[in-house]
Formats: C-alpha cells, sequence, structure tokens
C-alpha cells in the first residue's frame, strides 16, 4: 500500500499539467527501445490488432490480466500502454508506477491518433529511416 500512497502523492498538479505520464503517437512509434502495451480486451483485439512490425513489439494483455501476466512486462524498455479511450491504459500506468516500472506512458489520443501515424507517407519515412 505504501507504493500506492507514493505514487498517488507524485500525480501533482505540475505532474498532470506537465502530461508526464503521457507520449504523443508520434513520439512513441519513434522510439527503439520501446514495447506496445494493449491493454484492451480480447474482443476489441480481436476486431482491431496493431502488429507493428516495422516499430516495435506488441504485447497484448487485457488489463484484468495484468496482475497475472506482470513478468511478460520488460522493466528495462520504455512502456507505452494502449486501450480506445484511455482509462484502462491510465489504470495500467498507475498499477505499473506502484510496481516500479519508471519507463510507462499512456499512449495519448486513442485510436485516431494512432491511426494516423500509420498513414502511408508517415509510415514510408520511418521504414526508410530505418534502413
Amino acid at each position: 500500500m505504501k507504493k500506492f500512497d507514493e505514487v498517488l502523492r507524485s500525480m501533482t498538479f505540475e505532474f498532470f499539467g506537465s502530461g508526464g505520464h503521457k507520449i504523443q503517437s508520434s513520439m512513441f512509434l519513434t522510439d527503439e527501445n520501446t514495447v506496445f502495451l494493449d491493454v484492451r480486451s480480447q474482443e476489441e483485439y480481436d476486431t482491431i490488432s496493431f502488429n507493428l512490425i516495422h516499430h516495435m513489439p506488441v504485447l497484448h494483455i487485457p488489463v484484468c490480466e495484468i496482475p497475472d501476466r506482470i513478468a511478460e512486462i520488460p522493466r528495462d524498455k520504455n512502456i507505452g500502454i494502449f486501450c480506445s479511450s484511455g482509462v484502462r491504459a491510465s489504470m495500467v500506468y498507475f498499477y505499473l508506477r506502484a510496481l516500479g516500472f519508471e519507463k510507462a506512458k499512456v499512449i495519448d489520443g486513442g485510436y485516431s491518433e494512432l491511426i494516423n501515424e500509420f498513414k502511408p507517407g508517415k509510415l514510408l519515412k520511418h521504414i526508410s529511416g530505418k534502413r
């Protein structure tokens, strides 16, 4: 419980005002030391999933399975947490921070922001930059 208290105390006006818990899709997708953590339900994932083969590894762990599968989440990488609206991602962010995952961030903007980064021109630029 002490860790939860510490995380809550760190969430000041300045913390939220600076967006310290979030990262924009455009910034997140350019980081090579990153894992995309999709916390949506299996049903949502089965309907729309993100492979991100040209960007980074993807972990799909529904929010309700995070406690049982915590060992699958790497501590040495930046973690971008995604859900459709940001609510579940924020809950998982808080949980991970309480467990000492300092490199976790909520991917801001939901589907529309993320999909915008996969338009042909942006994708070509990203792929060309990796060669």
